[in-house]
Protein backbone atom coordinates (compact mmCIF):
# COMPACT_ATOMS: atom_id res chain seq x y z
CA UNK A 1 0.00 0.00 0.00
CA UNK A 2 2.45 2.45 0.84
CA UNK A 3 4.28 1.69 -2.31
CA UNK A 4 0.87 2.26 -4.32
CA UNK A 5 0.47 5.60 -2.45
CA UNK A 6 4.31 6.66 -3.47
CA UNK A 7 3.63 5.44 -7.00
CA UNK A 8 0.67 7.87 -6.99
CA UNK A 9 2.20 10.76 -5.23
CA UNK A 10 5.10 11.31 -7.77
CA UNK A 11 2.38 10.61 -10.27
CA UNK A 12 0.35 13.59 -9.12
CA UNK A 13 3.43 16.02 -8.52
CA UNK A 14 4.05 14.90 -12.10
CA UNK A 15 0.95 16.06 -13.11
CA UNK A 16 1.65 19.48 -11.44
CA UNK A 17 4.37 19.96 -12.85
CA UNK A 18 3.13 19.08 -16.51
CA UNK A 19 0.24 21.14 -15.89
CA UNK A 20 2.30 23.89 -14.24
CA UNK A 21 4.76 23.91 -17.36
CA UNK A 22 1.86 24.48 -19.68
CA UNK A 23 -0.17 27.62 -17.67
CA UNK A 24 3.76 28.61 -17.76
CA UNK A 25 3.91 28.53 -21.78
CA UNK A 26 0.38 29.60 -22.52
CA UNK A 27 0.95 32.55 -19.91
CA UNK A 28 4.29 33.69 -21.50
CA UNK A 29 2.67 36.04 -23.89
CA UNK A 30 -0.06 38.31 -22.94
CA UNK A 31 -0.65 41.35 -24.41
CA UNK A 32 -0.73 44.84 -22.99
CA UNK A 33 -1.79 46.82 -25.47
CA UNK A 34 -3.75 45.82 -28.21
CA UNK A 35 -2.40 47.20 -32.26
CA UNK A 36 -4.25 50.14 -33.47
CA UNK A 37 -4.29 50.43 -37.15
CA UNK A 38 -5.20 53.31 -39.61
CA UNK A 39 -5.52 54.15 -43.42
CA UNK A 40 -4.82 57.12 -45.29
CA UNK A 41 -8.61 56.36 -47.05
CA UNK A 42 -11.24 54.61 -46.69
CA UNK A 43 -12.60 54.48 -50.41
CA UNK A 44 -10.58 53.01 -52.98
CA UNK A 45 -11.25 52.60 -57.22
CA UNK A 46 -8.23 50.35 -58.51
CA UNK A 47 -6.89 51.04 -61.77
CA UNK A 48 -4.46 48.51 -63.31
CA UNK A 49 -2.93 51.49 -65.75
CA UNK A 50 -1.22 52.48 -62.21
CA UNK A 51 -0.79 49.32 -61.23
CA UNK A 52 2.48 49.82 -59.67
CA UNK A 53 1.66 52.79 -57.84
CA UNK A 54 0.51 53.31 -54.16
CA UNK A 55 -3.64 52.80 -53.78
CA UNK A 56 -3.52 52.98 -50.14
CA UNK A 57 -0.83 53.96 -47.09
CA UNK A 58 -1.63 51.79 -44.25
CA UNK A 59 0.02 52.73 -40.39
CA UNK A 60 -0.42 51.14 -37.44
CA UNK A 61 0.61 51.10 -33.56
CA UNK A 62 2.37 48.19 -32.66
CA UNK A 63 0.85 45.89 -29.99
CA UNK A 64 2.80 45.71 -26.30
CA UNK A 65 3.39 42.28 -24.97
CA UNK A 66 3.89 40.85 -21.25
CA UNK A 67 7.77 40.16 -22.39
CA UNK A 68 10.08 41.18 -25.53
CA UNK A 69 9.35 38.95 -28.46
CA UNK A 70 9.89 39.76 -32.06
CA UNK A 71 6.65 38.65 -33.95
CA UNK A 72 5.72 38.74 -37.92
CA UNK A 73 2.56 40.94 -38.99
CA UNK A 74 0.35 40.99 -41.35
CA UNK A 75 -2.54 43.00 -43.00
CA UNK A 76 -5.68 40.73 -43.06
CA UNK A 77 -8.14 41.43 -45.19
CA UNK A 78 -11.97 40.37 -45.60
CA UNK A 79 -14.99 40.45 -47.34
CA UNK A 80 -17.07 42.17 -44.83
CA UNK A 81 -19.72 40.40 -42.40
CA UNK A 82 -17.53 37.05 -43.12
CA UNK A 83 -16.02 37.42 -39.81
CA UNK A 84 -12.30 37.40 -42.05
CA UNK A 85 -13.28 33.73 -43.41
CA UNK A 86 -11.22 32.95 -46.45
CA UNK A 87 -9.12 35.74 -45.57
CA UNK A 88 -6.20 37.18 -47.68
CA UNK A 89 -2.93 38.58 -46.08
CA UNK A 90 -0.47 40.90 -47.17
CA UNK A 91 3.22 40.44 -45.55
CA UNK A 92 3.90 43.43 -42.94
CA UNK A 93 7.75 42.42 -42.00
CA UNK A 94 8.41 42.15 -38.70
CA UNK A 95 9.59 46.20 -37.65
CA UNK A 96 7.48 47.95 -40.04
CA UNK A 97 4.79 50.54 -38.89
CA UNK A 98 3.92 51.77 -42.18
CA UNK A 99 3.65 50.17 -45.51
CA UNK A 100 1.63 51.46 -48.84
CA UNK A 101 -0.26 48.79 -51.22
CA UNK A 102 -0.32 49.39 -55.13
CA UNK A 103 -2.93 48.63 -57.42
CA UNK A 104 -1.90 45.48 -58.74
CA UNK A 105 -0.63 44.17 -54.73
CA UNK A 106 -4.79 45.27 -53.84
CA UNK A 107 -6.30 43.96 -56.76
CA UNK A 108 -4.32 40.76 -56.40
CA UNK A 109 -6.11 40.43 -52.87
CA UNK A 110 -9.40 41.34 -53.68
CA UNK A 111 -9.44 38.82 -56.01
CA UNK A 112 -8.05 36.16 -53.93
CA UNK A 113 -11.54 37.24 -51.57
CA UNK A 114 -13.59 36.67 -54.38
CA UNK A 115 -14.60 40.50 -54.54
CA UNK A 116 -16.98 41.59 -57.54
CA UNK A 117 -14.90 43.34 -59.69
CA UNK A 118 -15.61 46.51 -61.40
CA UNK A 119 -18.28 46.77 -58.44
CA UNK A 120 -17.43 48.68 -54.53
CA UNK A 121 -17.31 45.95 -52.28
CA UNK A 122 -17.30 46.42 -48.55
CA UNK A 123 -13.87 44.90 -47.19
CA UNK A 124 -12.26 44.86 -43.71
CA UNK A 125 -9.16 45.34 -42.72
CA UNK A 126 -7.25 44.68 -39.52
CA UNK A 127 -3.53 43.91 -38.53
CA UNK A 128 -2.65 40.35 -37.18
CA UNK A 129 0.25 40.02 -35.15
CA UNK A 130 2.11 36.38 -35.21
CA UNK A 131 3.72 35.27 -31.98
CA UNK A 132 4.62 31.73 -32.14
CA UNK A 133 0.85 29.98 -32.66
CA UNK A 134 -0.88 33.07 -30.73
CA UNK A 135 -2.57 35.47 -32.68
CA UNK A 136 -4.01 38.85 -31.42
CA UNK A 137 -5.56 41.67 -33.98
CA UNK A 138 -5.92 45.44 -33.74
CA UNK A 139 -9.04 46.96 -34.55
CA UNK A 140 -11.12 46.68 -37.84
CA UNK A 141 -11.39 49.21 -40.09
CA UNK A 142 -14.03 49.40 -43.10
CA UNK A 143 -13.17 50.24 -46.60
CA UNK A 144 -14.97 50.54 -49.98
CA UNK A 145 -12.63 49.34 -52.61
CA UNK A 146 -13.58 48.43 -56.69
CA UNK A 147 -11.34 46.21 -57.75
CA UNK A 148 -10.60 45.95 -61.54
CA UNK A 149 -11.17 42.66 -63.90
CA UNK A 150 -7.49 41.37 -63.41
CA UNK A 151 -5.31 39.54 -66.48
CA UNK A 152 -6.13 35.97 -66.05
CA UNK A 153 -2.74 34.99 -68.03
CA UNK A 154 -1.20 36.66 -65.07
CA UNK A 155 -3.36 35.17 -61.80
CA UNK A 156 -3.90 31.46 -62.68
CA UNK A 157 -1.28 28.51 -62.68
CA UNK A 158 -0.46 27.43 -66.52
CA UNK A 159 1.65 24.76 -68.60
CA UNK A 160 2.79 25.25 -71.88
CA UNK A 161 1.96 22.86 -75.17
CA UNK A 162 5.08 23.50 -77.34
CA UNK A 163 4.97 21.24 -80.56
CA UNK A 164 5.47 21.87 -84.21
CA UNK A 165 1.82 22.71 -84.47
CA UNK A 166 2.35 26.32 -82.98
CA UNK A 167 3.80 28.05 -86.13
CA UNK A 168 0.70 27.93 -88.03
CA UNK A 169 -1.40 28.95 -84.78
CA UNK A 170 0.32 31.93 -84.54
CA UNK A 171 2.88 31.12 -81.80
CA UNK A 172 6.63 29.74 -82.38
CA UNK A 173 7.08 25.68 -83.21
CA UNK A 174 8.84 23.71 -80.38
CA UNK A 175 9.33 26.82 -77.89
CA UNK A 176 7.61 26.37 -74.60
CA UNK A 177 7.82 29.99 -73.81
CA UNK A 178 5.63 31.21 -77.45
CA UNK A 179 3.01 28.38 -77.33
CA UNK A 180 -0.48 27.96 -76.43
CA UNK A 181 -0.99 27.52 -72.58
CA UNK A 182 -3.27 25.57 -70.55
CA UNK A 183 -4.41 27.08 -67.53
CA UNK A 184 -6.12 26.38 -64.08
CA UNK A 185 -8.68 27.73 -62.90
CA UNK A 186 -9.37 25.88 -60.22
CA UNK A 187 -5.84 26.27 -58.90
CA UNK A 188 -5.22 22.55 -58.08
CA UNK A 189 -2.73 20.94 -60.38
CA UNK A 190 -5.56 20.20 -63.14
CA UNK A 191 -5.01 22.09 -66.28
CA UNK A 192 -7.81 22.86 -69.20
CA UNK A 193 -7.58 24.69 -72.93
CA UNK A 194 -7.46 24.77 -76.42
CA UNK A 195 -5.08 23.96 -79.46
CA UNK A 196 -5.45 24.52 -83.24
CA UNK A 197 -4.35 21.77 -85.34
CA UNK A 198 -4.05 23.04 -88.92
CA UNK A 199 -1.46 20.55 -90.95
CA UNK A 200 -0.57 17.31 -90.65
CA UNK A 201 2.24 16.72 -92.79
CA UNK A 202 5.89 16.63 -90.63
CA UNK A 203 5.24 17.39 -87.00
CA UNK A 204 2.28 19.72 -87.87
CA UNK A 205 -0.03 17.68 -85.77
CA UNK A 206 2.73 16.71 -82.79
CA UNK A 207 2.65 18.42 -79.29
CA UNK A 208 4.32 18.26 -75.80
CA UNK A 209 3.40 19.75 -72.28
CA UNK A 210 6.21 21.60 -70.64
CA UNK A 211 5.94 23.79 -67.84
CA UNK A 212 7.52 27.44 -66.79
CA UNK A 213 8.22 28.37 -70.17
CA UNK A 214 11.09 25.32 -70.92
CA UNK A 215 11.97 22.36 -71.55
CA UNK A 216 12.83 20.75 -67.78
CA UNK A 217 10.49 19.48 -66.64
CA UNK A 218 8.36 18.53 -70.06
CA UNK A 219 6.06 15.35 -70.46
CA UNK A 220 5.05 13.68 -72.91
CA UNK A 221 3.34 10.04 -73.95
CA UNK A 222 4.10 6.97 -72.28
CA UNK A 223 4.22 5.16 -75.51
CA UNK A 224 0.93 3.78 -75.14
CA UNK A 225 -0.85 6.21 -76.34
CA UNK A 226 -3.50 5.54 -74.08
CA UNK A 227 -3.83 9.46 -72.35
CA UNK A 228 -0.54 8.68 -70.04
CA UNK A 229 2.16 11.25 -69.54
CA UNK A 230 6.09 10.36 -68.40
CA UNK A 231 8.88 12.94 -67.97
CA UNK A 232 10.24 13.54 -71.44
CA UNK A 233 7.69 10.94 -72.67
CA UNK A 234 7.39 10.58 -76.88
CA UNK A 235 5.29 13.53 -78.69
CA UNK A 236 1.47 13.42 -78.67
CA UNK A 237 0.16 13.26 -82.05
CA UNK A 238 -2.66 14.45 -83.25
CA UNK A 239 -5.20 12.54 -85.66
CA UNK A 240 -6.79 15.28 -87.75
CA UNK A 241 -6.91 19.16 -88.05
CA UNK A 242 -8.80 21.10 -86.15
CA UNK A 243 -9.30 22.58 -82.65
CA UNK A 244 -8.40 20.31 -79.46
CA UNK A 245 -9.95 20.74 -75.86
CA UNK A 246 -6.86 19.38 -73.88
CA UNK A 247 -6.95 18.25 -70.20
CA UNK A 248 -3.95 17.83 -68.25
CA UNK A 249 -3.61 16.13 -64.46
CA UNK A 250 -0.05 17.27 -63.99
CA UNK A 251 0.68 15.17 -60.73
CA UNK A 252 -1.48 12.40 -62.24
CA UNK A 253 0.18 12.47 -65.42
CA UNK A 254 -2.78 11.64 -67.51
CA UNK A 255 -4.35 13.77 -70.06
CA UNK A 256 -7.12 13.64 -72.37
CA UNK A 257 -7.70 15.80 -76.42
CA UNK A 258 -10.81 16.01 -77.54
CA UNK A 259 -11.72 17.63 -81.03
CA UNK A 260 -14.07 20.30 -80.68
CA UNK A 261 -14.63 22.56 -84.07
CA UNK A 262 -17.40 25.19 -83.13
CA UNK A 263 -20.12 26.68 -84.71
CA UNK A 264 -23.10 29.44 -84.10
CA UNK A 265 -26.66 28.08 -84.47
CA UNK A 266 -30.10 29.02 -83.51
CA UNK A 267 -33.10 30.79 -84.34
CA UNK A 268 -31.36 34.71 -84.78
CA UNK A 269 -28.90 33.11 -87.81
CA UNK A 270 -29.75 32.58 -90.91
CA UNK A 271 -29.82 28.62 -90.96
CA UNK A 272 -31.79 28.57 -87.55
CA UNK A 273 -31.90 25.51 -85.87
CA UNK A 274 -31.27 23.13 -88.81
CA UNK A 275 -27.08 23.80 -89.07
CA UNK A 276 -24.37 25.33 -88.13
CA UNK A 277 -22.06 27.95 -89.07
CA UNK A 278 -18.72 27.49 -88.51
CA UNK A 279 -16.12 29.20 -87.04
CA UNK A 280 -12.26 29.73 -88.60
CA UNK A 281 -9.38 29.88 -86.80
CA UNK A 282 -7.46 33.05 -87.46
CA UNK A 283 -3.51 33.31 -86.63
CA UNK A 284 -2.96 36.72 -86.61
CA UNK A 285 -5.36 37.31 -83.97
CA UNK A 286 -5.22 34.01 -82.34
CA UNK A 287 -8.81 33.94 -81.93
CA UNK A 288 -11.98 32.08 -83.42
CA UNK A 289 -13.94 34.53 -86.03
CA UNK A 290 -16.87 34.28 -88.28
CA UNK A 291 -16.24 37.38 -90.38
CA UNK A 292 -19.84 38.33 -91.16
CA UNK A 293 -23.17 36.62 -89.77
CA UNK A 294 -26.83 37.89 -90.31
CA UNK A 295 -28.51 37.90 -86.66
CA UNK A 296 -32.10 38.74 -85.53
CA UNK A 297 -32.80 40.63 -82.70
CA UNK A 298 -36.24 38.01 -82.27
CA UNK A 299 -34.37 34.85 -81.85
CA UNK A 300 -31.71 33.29 -80.07
CA UNK A 301 -28.36 31.49 -80.27
CA UNK A 302 -25.37 29.43 -79.25
CA UNK A 303 -22.02 28.09 -80.07
CA UNK A 304 -21.67 24.26 -79.93
CA UNK A 305 -19.06 21.93 -80.96
CA UNK A 306 -18.33 19.43 -83.52
CA UNK A 307 -22.73 20.01 -84.54
CA UNK A 308 -23.59 18.59 -81.44
CA UNK A 309 -24.63 19.25 -77.83
CA UNK A 310 -22.37 17.53 -75.50
CA UNK A 311 -19.86 20.74 -75.66
CA UNK A 312 -21.64 24.47 -76.22
CA UNK A 313 -20.28 28.23 -74.87
CA UNK A 314 -23.37 29.53 -73.37
CA UNK A 315 -24.33 32.63 -70.67
CA UNK A 316 -23.58 31.31 -66.76
CA UNK A 317 -27.60 31.16 -66.31
CA UNK A 318 -29.86 33.20 -68.04
CA UNK A 319 -30.21 34.31 -71.66
CA UNK A 320 -27.53 37.28 -71.91
CA UNK A 321 -28.34 40.07 -74.34
CA UNK A 322 -24.82 40.86 -76.10
CA UNK A 323 -23.86 44.76 -76.67
CA UNK A 324 -22.03 45.32 -80.06
CA UNK A 325 -18.10 45.95 -79.43
CA UNK A 326 -17.98 44.59 -75.79
CA UNK A 327 -16.11 41.56 -74.91
CA UNK A 328 -17.95 39.17 -72.38
CA UNK A 329 -16.58 36.26 -70.47
CA UNK A 330 -18.47 33.08 -71.97
CA UNK A 331 -18.33 29.75 -70.38
CA UNK A 332 -17.78 25.93 -71.08
CA UNK A 333 -21.08 23.82 -69.90
CA UNK A 334 -18.42 20.64 -69.98
CA UNK A 335 -16.30 22.48 -67.34
CA UNK A 336 -19.88 22.75 -64.99
CA UNK A 337 -20.13 26.45 -65.40
CA UNK A 338 -23.27 26.40 -66.60
CA UNK A 339 -26.73 26.20 -65.19
CA UNK A 340 -29.62 25.50 -67.02
CA UNK A 341 -29.67 26.31 -71.01
CA UNK A 342 -29.30 29.24 -71.79
CA UNK A 343 -28.40 31.40 -75.12
CA UNK A 344 -27.58 34.81 -76.28
CA UNK A 345 -29.45 37.08 -78.24
CA UNK A 346 -28.78 40.97 -79.78
CA UNK A 347 -30.83 43.84 -79.55
CA UNK A 348 -30.31 45.06 -83.29
CA UNK A 349 -30.59 43.22 -86.55
CA UNK A 350 -28.29 43.31 -88.74
CA UNK A 351 -24.62 41.91 -89.53
CA UNK A 352 -22.48 40.99 -86.99
CA UNK A 353 -18.58 39.90 -86.71
CA UNK A 354 -18.21 37.37 -83.76
CA UNK A 355 -15.02 36.53 -81.67
CA UNK A 356 -14.84 33.80 -79.43
CA UNK A 357 -11.08 34.28 -77.31
CA UNK A 358 -10.27 30.83 -76.08
CA UNK A 359 -6.61 31.08 -75.09
CA UNK A 360 -7.19 31.28 -71.56
CA UNK A 361 -9.20 28.59 -69.63
CA UNK A 362 -10.00 30.50 -66.61
CA UNK A 363 -11.86 33.29 -69.03
CA UNK A 364 -13.13 32.37 -72.39
CA UNK A 365 -14.09 35.91 -74.05
CA UNK A 366 -16.71 36.70 -76.65
CA UNK A 367 -17.12 39.60 -78.87
CA UNK A 368 -19.97 40.52 -81.33
CA UNK A 369 -19.39 43.81 -83.52
CA UNK A 370 -22.27 45.21 -85.48
CA UNK A 371 -21.06 45.59 -88.96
Amino acid sequence: MKHLFKILTIAFIGFLIVSCDKDEDQAVVNEVNQGKLSSDKTTVVLSEIIGGDAAINFTWVKPAFSVAIVPAQQLEFGIKGKNFKDSAGFDAGNDLTASPITHAQLNAIMFNLGAVPDAANQIEVRLKTIAGSAFFYSNVITLTVTPYTPNPDLVYPKINVPGGYAGAAGYANWTPANSPNLFSPEKDGKYRGFIHIADLTGEGAQYKFAINEDWPGNKGDDGTNTGKLKADGSNVLAPAVGTYYLKVDWAGNTYSAVKTDFGIIGDATPTGWNSDTDFVYNPATKKYEIASIQLLSTGVFKFRANDDWIIKFQPASADQTLTSGTAVQTYLNAENTVTGDPAYKVTAAGNYKIELDLHNAAYYKLTITKL
